[in-house]
């Protein structure tokens, strides 16, 4: 079976999770509810809770103490979405085709959504609790609950919203630093949940977290900075999106401050370390195992579009 046909079986299973822990459009709080399934049925790759998995498969984990995990990391994801459309932020009115929640139910009422789907969001992730009375497990689940509260929050995704907003309203606070900050916490944090819960929930040793951790870290930077190479490099036509926009916006990205050569090494640096130590795990707990996780990480950083 090639790359493709395997992506989109995993496609189909995280859709039928998904759908799984979707609230009913029922109540006095309906349209909350569907403004809510709105944002997340809308499509999408579905890569975090792809990785997920595929992180709990690696390490050895079995049956479906991940999928409560699954789901309530693309809740977050698209919370951050639905957020991010408002007018208050980046004002779009389109996602991925289709016109942006806010634009559809309201600005008020995609606040609402968004708040619903974070708190959504750890409901689903506790079920996990009702699916085991091992206590080794039950262990496993509330150290996964804090690793997504942390990756999600002040000091992860929220954090890294936070100084990207501050460094738009004044460029003179965005350095190398301030902007790797930005492209960790904001790209990379969620990724990094998603790697380090799967290996959290199948039983891995806090060596192998931490390795997942930065393995996540090289993928998040590597695939952001790709993301301003295409920006420089791509087409309209093949990028699917305008080009040239950060140039024309006077966005300060890794190109502006590090030129195109030296982004592209940065890339190929990141993303060799990432796949060196994937690829040790994977020979090390199975030299015949499916490499479809090594295959989806080479994917996302060596994008054209």
């Amino acid at each position: 079976m090639s790359f493709k046909e395997q992506l989109g079986r995993r496609v189909d299973h995280i859709e039928e999770v998904l759908t799984g822990f979707l609230p009913k459009e029922t109540g006095y709080q309906k349209t909350v509810l569907e403004a809510m399934n709105y944002s997340v049925t809308a499509g999408g790759k579905r890569l975090r809770p792809m990785i997920m998995e595929e992180c709990f498969k690696l390490f050895g984990g079995e049956g479906e103490i991940v999928y409560p995990f699954m789901a309530a990391l693309e809740m977050i994801h698209n919370y951050s979405l639905v957020h991010d459309d408002l007018p208050a932020m980046d004002n779009d009115m389109y996602r991925r085709g289709r016109k942006t929640t806010w634009t559809v139910y309201g600005e008020g009422m995609a606040v609402l959504a968004g708040d619903g789907l974070l708190n959504l969001a750890y409901e689903t992730a506790a079920k996990a609790f009702d699916m085991t009375e091992d206590i080794t497990v039950i262990k496993r689940v509330a150290k996964a609950l804090q690793i997504l509260g942390n990756k999600a929050g002040v000091y992860g995704m929220i954090g890294g919203q936070t100084a990207d907003i501050e460094a738009e309203e004044n460029q003179n606070l965005l350095t190398e630093e301030v902007l790797l900050f930005i492209h960790e916490n904001k790209t990379a944090a969620l990724i990094q949940a998603a790697m380090m819960i799967g290996a959290t929930l199948a039983g891995a040793s806090d060596d192998d977290v931490k390795a997942m951790e930065q393995v996540a870290y090289n993928i998040g930077i590597a695939f952001q900075i790709q993301d301003d190479v295409l920006d420089v490099t791509s087409t309209t036509e093949v990028l699917g999106k305008p080009v040239g926009s950060d140039e024309k916006n006077n966005k300060l990205t890794y190109v502006t401050l590090k030129g195109l050569e030296t982004s592209k090494k940065e890339v190929e640096r990141l993303s060799r370390e990432a796949i060196e130590t994937l690829t040790y795990y994977v020979q090390k707990k199975d030299k015949d195992r499916d490499t479809f996780l090594i295959e989806l990480i080479e994917s996302l950083i060596t994008r054209e579009k």
